[in-house]
């Protein structure tokens, strides 16, 4: 017990140090085909005083890495101009292309790192967007995670008024309706916006001398509150870039809350647009997307992580000789399946922490060997053994066929597979870019046919049951286990993904 305590504490550790990456075993095309991504991350940063805003939004924007990785944005606001740079690539290239960063320091910074899908790499879709008055200056500005279900509607409606759209992001109609309805004042502006809009989102904006910051009706997109003091306040997707830039957690954003600052107050006004919203964060939230040391609606990601490994132990037990994760998501669920079933945690699968991106090969032979490149067993530790192998979840199953196919080549005697997630069997549509349902593998086979795919000799997943229970309610959103989602389709919604 005292082993996996340590354990515990060396994982949980490592995030102080470097960036978080969620499952290493996949290549950078096949995280994008293979697991669910377009997640996103926002950070927004506020204080009475100039500070050191081109820092601060680096650290902030570097520990929410894992939630984007194709391209990085800020704007900033100083003496009351925004600057605004965004570029292709993760966080510390962006920052170095910075060639005065002086430009970049000020009393307020939003910022955004995001995932592309495919297709899509295009620069005017990168974020924060702005907005300009006649004499060419930037007066607005905003950052989305998020996906709106209507933004067709809107779109055409603006466009019909004469609104002119610069890029295919559903984030650009919430920059264009705060816009258009800024004669009612920044708040009026907001409430407006989000009185049209539906779907899924999380904002942080800046004005030339304001700051804001906004969430859905069902809170489906995560959104929480630090300060640093009493008069610097952060608001980030995660509670680790609170962490990274030195702030207190104070509390999560709640749904259909506007927070902002006034000429004619002091400190960070809360304004409710609606009352008594539910709460339906994504669950998915606590199984992959967020960082272990985050927490998110009070609940610490990595204990839920845990606790999924020890409810899929009393669901399925089997008998083996030891317990592996995939690196990172799946470890903290191996070290409580381990916890309860006895059965030793053992930290085998090696990845080398130097690879970022995917090699440049041009055959597929070659591409197949960079796997093991990025992730390899130690043989001596599960030569002739029984194992569990638990990960995070199974999208459409190549990652985890090739996972199986390293571990028989080494020699495993046994392989009992464990989802900590449901089976995925719908797409999301509310920020997230899983497969369509043709490419799910859960939602076209049954888990004695994956089982048999995979080529293993036990296969589980966690409950639907089991997962409300670990998270403690049943009003998050589930829709990707469920095809049951907190908010309608609506129509076209693909137009901006």
């Amino acid at each position: 017990m005292k082993d996996l305590k340590n354990q515990k504490e060396v994982y949980l550790n490592q995030f102080k140090t470097r960036s978080y990456g969620r499952n290493l075993f996949r290549t950078q095309d096949e995280e994008r085909l293979d697991a669910p991504t377009e997640e996103c991350g926002i950070f927004g940063l506020y204080s009475e005083n100039d500070t050191d805003t081109f820092s601060l939004s680096q650290f902030g924007l570097f520990a929410l890495q894992h939630r984007g990785q194709e391209a990085c944005g800020i704007s900033v606001m100083n003496n009351n101009k925004i600057f605004n740079i965004k570029d292709e690539g993760l966080v510390l290239d962006v920052y170095k292309e910075i060639q005065e960063p002086e430009t970049f320091m000020g009393n307020g910074v939003i910022g955004h790192t995001r995932y592309t899908t495919a297709g899509d790499k295009k620069k005017y879709n990168f974020q924060p967007f702005f907005a300009k008055n006649e004499y060419d200056q930037i007066i607005l500005s905003i950052a989305h995670n998020g996906n709106l279900t209507n933004a067709m509607e809107l779109k055409k409606e603006l466009e019909e008024e004469g609104v002119v759209f610069k890029a295919t992001s559903d984030s650009e109609v919430i920059l264009r309706l705060i816009q258009k309805n800024l004669d009612l004042g920044l708040r009026g502006a907001i409430k407006a916006t989000m009185d049209k809009i539906e779907g899924a989102y999380s904002v942080v904006g800046i004005t030339r001398n304001k700051f804001f910051a906004f969430r859905d009706f069902h809170g489906i997109r995560p959104l929480v509150l630090g300060a640093m003091d009493e008069k610097s306040y952060v608001v980030a997707s995660e509670s680790a870039a609170l962490d990274a830039v030195g702030a207190q957690y104070v509390r999560d954003i709640l749904p259909g809350e506007i927070v902002y600052t006034s000429e004619n107050e002091k400190g960070l006004q809360s304004f409710l647009v609606k009352e008594n919203c539910e709460r339906n964060i994504c669950s998915f939230e606590y199984i992959y997307f967020a960082r272990p040391d985050s927490t998110m609606e009070g609940i610490n990601v990595h204990e839920i992580r845990e606790k999924s490994g020890e409810k899929i132990w009393y669901q399925a037990p089997v008998d083996a000789d030891i317990v592996i994760g995939v690196p990172d998501s799946g470890v903290p669920a191996a070290i409580g399946f381990s916890k309860v079933s006895g059965i030793p945690f053992r930290p085998v699968l090696i990845k080398n922490r130097y690879i970022g991106r995917s090699f440049i090969v041009p055959t597929q032979e070659m591409r197949e060997r960079i796997v093991n490149l990025k992730l390899n067993p130690i043989i001596s530790e599960i030569k002739d053994k029984r194992v569990v192998i638990i990960d995070d979840s199974i999208v459409r199953g190549t990652t985890s066929k090739r996972l199986v196919k390293i571990l028989k080549d080494a020699g495993v005697k046994e392989i009992h597979f464990r989802s900590v997630s449901p089976p995925i069997i719908a797409p999301c549509f509310l920020g997230i870019d899983t497969p369509s349902k043709d490419d799910l593998i859960s939602a076209n086979m049954s888990v004695e046919e994956l089982k048999n795919y995979l080529g293993v000799d036990s296969l589980e997943f966690l409950s639907i049951e089991n997962l409300k229970e670990i998270l403690g309610s049943d009003r998050h959103c589930f829709g990707c286990f469920t095809e049951k989602y907190p908010v309608d389709k609506g129509e076209n919604v693909n137009l901006f993904m």
